[in-house]
């Protein structure tokens, strides 16, 4: 079936193509502003890097240019989120949303704006198992995998370290709660204990009373399902001071460089998971990011879900999203030659000329069942103040 795909869109660009010269404008929609708005420039620049490097080739229907459209998710008002998404949809005119980035504001983007209007999205981060079951008419795709996968991650890691008690926080939202529960489930079916699984509200000043709840139920370590930018920045502030905690476990929306800058070797010997690989093509992507750091949380992902739109237009033969919206497992999956990071022109070459590729990109990709990454994890620790890598899962 995926040759006979490739061959009819060799035959849609071959007849077609002259039709297709000029530009295709792509949304990228995350939360600039917000909760976890010092990872989301270093993920806004690597969609933007696969889309600068397509029109630079000008490979794509025949010397189309990418223009990324940007718009703010807020990660944390849905109202706010839709109604930026329908700016880049009816005012921009955009073809493709990369995005949205948390869970909430992705899955009110998908509902309200994307399946009426017909909308591909491919979100690089949005992890709630929710979004799994979502109804998306086949329009939604993750290169991020689901937290059902983050929550045994999660327990293996703790587990391995002879960790069995821990008290649980998370950010009251789809993502938190998600999270919570999926970690929750492997963990007791592990055979540990979670003392008490409690929410907190973000935005507030003063988390003494969470961490008093926390603290007085035991654990361990304390799993901190929140947002750096945010409130789990403050329970851990709030549990320093205290005393109640010295040690922490961090899912992927507490990682990054705000983590290091707020508390430094005051978390040393604490652990954590976010999605990514050691594959070659993370490492080749990492040396492309010369503007912005590679490393950082869902950068990868978002070079990812940039290209995936991208190469499924090139695979249509068209630029329209009821055309291409079925082409994208085919690019993302074998077989088919693989393809990496600043491979996009050799990709399109290839797919014009009727010819299979797997696309495998930073993040290793492989999409199962609904349109969703397998799921690769880092796995840190922080030793010196520094995150640091401990192995990969």
């Amino acid at each position: 079936m995926k040759k006979l795909l490739a061959t009819t869109a060799a035959l849609a660009l071959s007849t077609g193509a002259a039709l297709a010269e000029g530009e295709v404008k792509i949304g990228v929609i995350l939360g600039f502003t917000g909760p976890i708005e010092s990872l989301t420039p270093h993920m806004g620049a690597g969609a933007e890097l696969a889309m600068a490097e397509v029109s630079e080739s000008g490979k794509l229907l025949d010397g189309m240019t990418v223009t990324p459209v940007r718009a703010d998710s807020t990660c944390i008002d849905a109202g706010a989120a839709s109604a930026a998404a329908e700016r880049l949809v009816t005012a921009e005119g955009v073809k493709g949303i990369m995005g949205a980035d948390c869970s909430g504001v992705t899955g009110a983007i998908l509902s309200n704006v994307a399946v009426p209007n017909g909308m591909v999205m491919v979100s690089p981060s949005a992890t709630s198992p929710g979004l799994s079951t979502a109804e998306d008419n086949g329009l939604f795709f993750r290169t991020a995998p689901s937290d059902a996968r983050q929550g045994v991650v999660m327990t293996d890691v703790l587990i391995d370290q002879g960790i069995t008690e821990v008290a649980l926080t998370y950010t009251n939202n789809d993502y938190g709660k998600g999270l919570a529960d999926s970690f929750a489930a492997a963990f007791e079916a592990a055979g540990g204990t979670v003392t008490i699984n409690a929410a907190h509200e973000d935005g507030k000043a003063d988390y003494s009373a969470e961490v008093g709840a926390l603290a007085a139920a035991g654990g361990d370590r304390l799993v901190v399902a929140g947002y750096v930018d945010q409130g789990g920045s403050g329970i851990v502030r709030a549990a320093l001071d205290s005393g109640a905690f010295d040690s922490f476990h961090f899912p992927d929306g507490m990682i990054g460089e705000a983590l290091e800058a707020n508390f430094g070797s005051e978390i040393d010997g604490s652990t954590g998971q976010h999605p990514g690989t050691d594959s070659e093509g993370a490492a080749i992507f990492e040396g492309m990011a010369a503007d912005f750091d590679g490393t950082s949380p869902f950068a990868k992902e978002s070079y990812d879900a940039a290209a995936l739109i991208m190469l499924a237009m090139q695979a249509a033969g068209s630029v329209e999203p009821g055309d291409y919206k079925d082409h994208v497992m085919d690019v993302a999956n074998a077989p088919g030659e693989q393809i990496f990071p600043g491979e996009l022109a050799k990709a399109l070459e290839m797919i014009a000329a009727g010819q299979d590729i797997d696309y495998v990109g930073a993040t290793a990709v492989e999409l199962i069942g609904p349109g969703e990454s397998a799921g690769n994890y880092r796995e840190i620790v922080f030793e010196g103040g520094k995150i640091t890598t401990a192995k990969y899962r």
